[in-house]
């Protein structure tokens, strides 16, 4: 456990031996949804995974939140860089915040169905947004967290029954952690960006880059990645079949293939 920043205490965990790498987690989920790379990667490399102030184990010490100023902080305390930052959706807009806030402490990225501040997001996805807001507003934190995993896990194209229910069964103890922390402060939950126009600096990253997206996902993540592999100089785009937008929990294997291959390239 570290302390940094005013009434910020975030979780995190080491383990591994080797090169430096970092998972950041997605807005539905938190640290725990590495587990299967926590196996699979702990031979090769040197791992960190932490809980971002409203989820998991972090409980919100201060607002508008600071996402990327924690990470980056985190790093410097703890001397763990230049790494590669493996963020997935949320996490992966703060990987490439840090990338070209603090570019010393990152040595390449891999972004799985990442977001972008700057991104007009569908019909589709607004209406999902309002569902999550109305549910939390009459209390019904039950189906804020169905919402989340129709959306999310299962996909726009996919029925419930197709997902595997051990991840979707994951997932919905993830988001409801989260809720459960951000609830109390919904009105005021906002964040404070370091790079707040990052989207548009994106041809400023100059570490290799491994964007990934799941099938499955919302046509938004699919336009995104997209974009991140036309504009992140000598980007390589794959995507991962019988997967929405959490790919590495459905499909570890194919996931992991990609990222490790990644990453021994770097070697």
């Amino acid at each position: 456990m570290s302390r940094y920043g005013p009434g910020v205490r975030l979780h995190h965990e080491l383990a591994g031996d080797g090169p430096p790498v970092v998972f950041l987690h997605e807005g539905i989920a938190d640290s725990r949804m590495w587990e299967p790379q926590w196996s699979s990667f702990a031979a090769r490399y040197r791992l960190l995974r932490c809980d971002l102030a409203g989820f998991g184990r972090t409980p919100i010490g201060r607002l508008p939140l600071g996402n990327a100023q924690d990470v980056a902080a985190l790093l410097d305390e703890l001397a763990f860089g230049p790494a590669t930052l493996v963020g997935a959706s949320m996490g992966g807009r703060v990987a490439l915040e840090v990338a070209l806030a603090r570019p010393e402490l990152v040595r390449a990225l891999v972004l799985v169905g990442a977001g972008l501040p700057d991104h007009e997001w569908s019909k589709t996805v607004e209406a999902y947004g309002q569902a999550e807001e109305e549910a939390v507003r009459r209390g019904d934190l039950d189906a804020a967290v169905e919402i989340n995993l129709r959306m999310w896990v299962d996909g726009p194209r996919r029925p419930a029954a197709g997902v595997d229910p051990a991840v979707r069964t994951a997932v919905a103890g993830m988001v409801r952690r989260a809720l459960e922390l951000q609830v109390p402060h919904w009105d005021e939950l906002d964040e404070e960006l370091l790079v707040p126009d990052v989207g548009a600096r994106l041809g400023e990253v100059r570490v290799p880059a491994l964007v990934l997206y799941g099938e499955e996902d919302v046509e938004d993540i699919h336009a995104i990645a997209r974009r991140l592999a036309r504009e992140l100089p000598g980007a390589r785009l794959e995507s991962i079949p019988g997967a929405a937008h959490v790919p590495n929990l459905e499909q570890p294997a194919a996931f992991d293939a990609l990222a490790l291959g990644f990453l021994a390239g770097l070697d």
